[in-house]
């Protein structure tokens, strides 16, 4: 562990934790280690924090749909092919609708 490791956040009361990694994980942590000039443990703590954001921002999302738009009419037209789209155009026109 580097020196930093427990001057950087004094209130918190860390608790062991043993995490077992391949070794492809380890030299990423590693890098990442190095690159952000971080301890272990903070930059695991760093991708737990992003991941609890990330999971709270897609739960959120998905709890609130979004607004659909509703028109008023005359309801379902009968004999309409929605895989026509020319025909489509026409009716939506009016029938006035160029080919």
């Amino acid at each position: 562990m580097k020196q930093r490791h427990d001057t950087k956040r004094k209130t918190r009361i860390a608790e062991p934790v043993q995490v077992y990694l391949d070794r492809p994980d380890r030299d990423r942590l590693d890098r990442l280690t190095a690159l952000l000039e971080a301890t272990k443990s903070d930059v695991l703590r760093r991708g737990l924090e992003a991941l609890d954001a990330l999971t709270r921002r897609s739960t959120r999302t998905r709890a609130t749909p979004a607004p659909l738009p509703t028109f008023r009419g005359q309801g379902l037209q009968t004999g309409v092919d929605l895989d026509d789209s020319a025909s489509l155009l026409d009716l939506m026109n009016g029938g006035d609708a160029s080919r």
